[in-house]
C-alpha cells in the first residue's frame, strides 16, 4: 500500500464501520452480534514498559488470550473472522450439496464442486490417474524442440511451469492490457531460497529435497531413482533462480518494464517457438509484449540448450505432481502439508477436510461462492449505505486537507483530486463474472481444480489487447480483508470484512 491517503481511509472506514455497526440504537442495549469494540483495553499488557517493546504491550493481553491454532500460520482479528466466514460458508455449501437441494445455475455450480472436493474416498481410488494424461504427454517428449507446445498447455492447468505468462496492465498506458512473461518455475516459495547461504536456508534446501524425493517415489520411483531425479529438479531450479531478480530489486517498477516485439523476444531467447506458443495456447493477436525479467529468459534459453531433454522430463513431472498434491490421495496431500506448511510455515495440524474444500471452492469459484454467501448476508441497500459512509468519509477528509497550514492552496487541490480519483469497490462486484463455459463434474474433484485453473488462464489471456475492467476484483466477496491496488487507484471492501 503506496498511498497513504488510501490507506488513511481504509482504516478510517473499518474503524467507523465496526464502531457503527455494533451499537444499538438503544444506549443501555447489548450488541446483538459477537462484535469486538474497535478499542479494547484488555488486548493491552501494561505490565510491559512501553519504551522497550510497544508492540507487546499494546497487543500482549490479546496474544495471551488468542494463541496460534495448531493448523494455522499466524492469527489475529481477521483470521478469527475468516473462521467465523468459513463456517458460514460450510452452511451454504451443504446445503448446496445436497441432493434434495432446490439448487440454480450458481449453487449447483458450486455445491458439486465442493461435494466433489469432500469425496475423500474417489480421490484415495483415482490416486495418480487424474494425472495421468498429463504424465503420458512429458513421457512421450522426444526432444527440448518439442517442449514449447506442452509448456503451452501446461501452464494453463499448473503453476508457472519454467516461467510464467499471461496479461498485465501496459507499463506505458495503465488503461490497457498487454501480454507479459516473467520469471517463475521454482518449487521453493522465493530464489533466495536457492541462493543464501546461511544454516537455516540450507537446511530448507536439504529438506526440500527430502520433499521432492519423495514426491517422485509416491509416483512410482525406487528411492535411488528418485534421489537422482530430486537432484535434477534442485540443479535446474537453482539455476533458475540465480536469474531470477530479488523482491527488492522487483519493487522498482522499472526494473520489470521491457517491452518488445515476438521477433525481439524470438532473439532474446530462441530456444523457444515463442509463434508456436502463443498459437498453442490460443492466445488472441498482439504486436507487443512485456518481458519483466529478461535476463531470466536468457537463462532459460541457455538451459533449454545445454540439458537434455530426459533432465525436463524429469522436472516437469515433479512439478505436474507437486503442483496437484493438494487434490490427490491422502499420501500426497500429507507429504504436500509436511513440507509446505508444517516445515515452511510452522503449521502442526492439517486442516480438516472440509475447511479445505471451502477454501478451495472460494478460490476457484469466489465469485460463484459469493453470489450465494452476499444473498445471505449483504443486501442491495446494505452495499448503498457503505457506499454512503465511504463518501462521507471521503468528505471529511477533503475538509481536513483544505484547512492544512502546511499545504499551499494548489497542493490541496491535487490532494484533493487524488482523494476523489480513489474507485471505491464495496461488498461484491457489480457485474458478476461469468462461469458458465466451466464444466464442474459431480464427483472429479482433480479435474473440476484441473478445469477451473484453466478457466481462469484463459479468463485472464482473453484481456490481452482490450481495455482494463476497472470494474473487476482480485478477491472474492467472502473474503475477510481490505485492500488498496495503486496501479487500478480502488480500495476494495469485500462483503466478508463488512
Amino acid at each position: 500500500m503506496k498511498n497513504n491517503a488510501a490507506v488513511c481511509l481504509i482504516f478510517a472506514f473499518l474503524l467507523w464501520a465496526s464502531t457503527a455497526f455494533s451499537q444499538s440504537k438503544e444506549p443501555d442495549a447489548q450488541p446483538t452480534l459477537p462484535y469486538s469494540p474497535s478499542l479494547d483495553l484488555s488486548s493491552m499488557d501494561r505490565s510491559i514498559d512501553p519504551c522497550v517493546d510497544l508492540y507487546h504491550y499494546s497487543c500482549g493481553g490479546w496474544q495471551k488470550k488468542n494463541p496460534i491454532p495448531p493448523d494455522q500460520t499466524s492469527w489475529s482479528v481477521y483470521g478469527k473472522l475468516y473462521q467465523d466466514n468459513l463456517n458460514y460458508l460450510r452452511t451454504i455449501l451443504e446445503q448446496a450439496s445436497s441432493s434434495n437441494a432446490q439448487r440454480n445455475a450458481v449453487t449447483q455450480k458450486i455445491g458439486d464442486f465442493y461435494g466433489a472436493c469432500m469425496d475423500e474416498s474417489a480421490a484415495e481410488k483415482r490416486g495418480l490417474s487424474g494425472l495421468q494424461p498429463q504424465l503420458d504427454e512429458i513421457a512421450r517428449l522426444k526432444s527440448v524442440a518439442d517442449l514449447t507446445y506442452l509448456i503451452a498447455r501446461l501452464q494453463l492447468t499448473f503453476n508457472k511451469i519454467l516461467f510464467d505468462s499471461g496479461s498485465e496492465q501496459d507499463p506505458d498506458n495503465s488503461d490497457q492490457v498487454i501480454a507479459g512473461l516473467d520469471q517463475g518455475g521454482l518449487g521453493l516459495p522465493d530464489r533466495d531460497y536457492y541462493v543464501k547461504d546461511d544454516a537455516k536456508s540450507k537446511e530448507t534446501r536439504d529438506r526440500y529435497l527430502q520433499h521432492v524425493q519423495a514426491v517422485f517415489e509416491l509416483g512410482g520411483d525406487s528411492p535411488e531413482t528418485a534421489k537422482a531425479n530430486a537432484q535434477t529438479v534442485m540443479r535446474l531450479e537453482t539455476a533458475l533462480a540465480n536469474a531470477s531478480l530479488t523482491r527488492v530489486a522487483r519493487r522498482n517498477p522499472y526494473n520489470l518494464k521491457h517491452k518488445m516485439k515476438i521477433a525481439e523476444l524470438n532473439q532474446l531467447a530462441p530456444s523457444v517457438d515463442w509463434t508456436t506458443y502463443y498459437r498453442d495456447a490460443h492466445y488472441p493477436d498482439f504486436e507487443i509484449i512485456n518481458v519483466d525479467t529478461p535476463d531470466f529468459f536468457k537463462e532459460v534459453n541457455v538451459l533449454l540448450t545445454s540439458e537434455p531433454v530426459t533432465n525436463w522430463k524429469t522436472y516437469l513431472r515433479f512439478h505436474v505432481v507437486d503442483s496437484e498434491s493438494p487434490y490427490l490421495s491422502s499420501k500426497f496431500v500429507q507429504e504436500n502439508f509436511d513440507f509446505y506448511r508444517k516445515y515452511l510455515r510452522g503449521v502442526t495440524e492439517q486442516q480438516p477436510r472440509w475447511k479445505r474444500c471451502v477454501s478451495y471452492t472460494d478460490h476457484n469459484l469466489g465469485e460463484a461462492l459469493g453470489q450465494a454467501y452476499v444473498a445471505h448476508v449483504f443486501s442491495p441497500e446494505l452495499k448503498q449505505s457503505t457506499r454512503e459512509m465511504v463518501l462521507h468519509i471521503e468528505d471529511a477528509m477533503a475538509q481536513r486537507i483544505a484547512q492544512l497550514d502546511w499545504m499551499s492552496p494548489e497542493t490541496k487541490q491535487q490532494a484533493i483530486t487524488k482523494l476523489h480519483g480513489i474507485r471505491n469497490k464495496i461488498g461484491y462486484p457489480d457485474k458478476w463474472r461469468d462461469y458458465s463455459s466451466l464444466t464442474v463434474v459431480p464427483g472429479d474433484f482433480l479435474g473440476d481444480i484441473q478445469r477451473a485453473h484453466e478457466f481462469e488462464g484463459r479468463r485472464d489471456i482473453s484481456k490481452i489487447g482490450r481495455p482494463v475492467d476497472r470494474t473487476e476484483w482480485d478477491i472474492s466477496p467472502a473474503t475477510v480483508d481490505a485492500y488498496y491496488n495503486p496501479q487500478m487507484n480502488d480500495i476494495n471492501f469485500p462483503a466478508g470484512v463488512l
